[in-house]
């Protein structure tokens, strides 16, 4: 297949951009790029999905959600919540522990659902499911595999429901774990969830160091999102919360650290001595006042750093936005802010994707995966390979997605999801939202 006759950027410093250009698809991968014409002349006999003069680009890349929040859209606590360890007690842990197996079902889907209209065909989740855990990971993973989008998925490990349910959510990280990463297949993987180390005993994390052993998978946890959980280390264990999860051998390449808002220059030294990946999530740390991620200190440090939404949002090119404006507000200085928020997107994400999957995402060249997307953008200022991403970051939004296709495969098309029937799944969705909601 042929997807052509736009304006393509490739995300590759070596072949940047073509004014009507084309990518060519065989399988699961990227064949090659170049002009429309001269592609089509080459295999006449191809498919061609015609993008009719839209940008053609790279799939966009989520490295930080969280399905479990879908039915909170609308939702209000029945509790006060004034600060962030309130809106956790009150919303998230109060909606977490309501949901079922179909919950967590339909909260895959229309996760995945909002994720590629938005052109968002990668995404890391973080679950939380703490009364349906077992097999709750091979429900998004099934979820994903039907729809198809590519994903990589852990279970939030923490004690604030006991030690049954601690023990059951580590058997869950490990048997999925141990499950999709083989390589039989690339779409979906695993990583080791974990809440927080504020939530996080001594004793469960010696019962994961065991659990995980021999095992390379990875961890995925919130670091310093709150002041409560430097206080928490602090206290409890005479060490701020990097130094802890250092202590325990959970940092490293495979490993991301999600947040890292309250860390100080030790810390942050730590998380660049140990390659370990740190994504942000600009919208999510505004809304719950916890401050700001010290992007510019972190990338002077050479550390991996991506962008996230925590579920905010499922629109990448919204959490690029807010990301610009963020440094530059923290730092009152209206020059920083513009390239690092680019380069945590088109970047960062498909570094810490590398870590993980096979082939290239985030890009569009031969042995890439085949993961694009067409943006409904028609710029009417110049437009190239010199600025193509200021002119996405000012101008471009999720919705002006068109086209999607992940690993090879038209999943929208012309804005109809052709994968499943939306119809059906918020309609269930909604019902089941409406009996949850008393609850919380």
């Amino acid at each position: 297949m042929i997807i052509g006759n736009g304006r393509l950027v490739t995300n590759d410093p070596d072949h940047p951009y073509f004014e009507n250009g084309a990518v060519r698809v065989v399988g699961d991968v990227v064949d090659a790029v170049g002009s429309f014409e001269e592609i089509k002349a080459r295999f006449p006999e191809d498919e061609v999905l015609d993008a009719h003069g839209q940008v053609i680009m790279p799939g966009m890349i989520n490295c930080h959600t969280h399905i479990y929040s879908s039915y909170a859209r609308g939702m209000a606590a029945s509790k006060p919540t004034r600060n962030f360890l309130e809106i956790l007690e009150n919303l998230w842990w109060a909606l977490d522990r309501s949901l079922t197996q179909e919950d967590n079902e339909l909260s895959a889907y229309t996760t995945y659902i909002d994720s590629i209209r938005n052109g968002v065909t990668t995404l890391f989740d973080h679950h939380a499911s703490p009364h349906s855990t077992t097999g709750s990971l091979f429900t998004l993973a099934e979820a994903a595999k039907k729809i198809g989008i590519r994903g990589s998925f852990s279970m939030e490990l923490s004690d604030r429901d006991g030690e049954a349910i601690t023990d059951r959510e580590i058997k869950e990280n490990v048997d999925f774990i141990k499950a999709m990463n083989t390589d039989e297949q690339d779409m979906i993987k695993g990583m080791f969830g974990m809440h927080a180390s504020f939530t996080i005993s001594d004793k469960s994390m010696e019962k994961t160091k065991a659990a995980m052993e021999g095992i390379d998978a990875g961890y995925h946890i919130h670091v310093g999102e709150g002041r409560e959980d430097q206080y928490d280390s602090l206290q409890k264990y005479d060490m701020r919360v990097t130094e802890r999860l250092l202590g325990w051998g959970l940092l490293g390449p495979k490993s991301i650290a999600v947040h890292a808002v309250n860390v100080n220059d030790r810390e942050l030294d730590i998380l660049a001595e140990t390659d370990t990946s740190v994504v942000h999530n600009p919208m999510s740390n505004m809304g719950n006042a916890v401050g700001a991620t010290p992007v510019i200190g972190m990338l002077r440090r050479g550390i991996r750093l991506g962008l996230g939404t925590d579920a905010y949002t499922h629109d990448m090119f919204e959490s690029i936005k807010v990301s610009k404006i963020l440094q530059s507000h923290r730092l009152s200085d209206p020059t920083v802010g513009f390239g690092e928020a680019l380069t945590l997107q088109y970047d960062g994400n498909p570094a810490i994707c590398a870590q993980h999957f096979k082939r290239p995402l985030g890009v569009l060249k031969p042995g890439a995966y085949a993961d694009l997307i067409t943006l409904d953008y028609r710029p009417h200022t110049p437009f190239g390979a010199d600025n193509w991403k200021g002119h996405l970051l000012f101008g471009g939004y999720g919705r002006m997605t068109n086209d999607v296709i992940i690993n090879g495969q038209v999943v929208m098309r012309n804005r109809e999801i052709l994968t499943v029937d939306e119809e059906d799944i918020y309609a269930r969705a909604s019902k089941r939202a409406a009996a949850i909601w008393p609850n919380i």
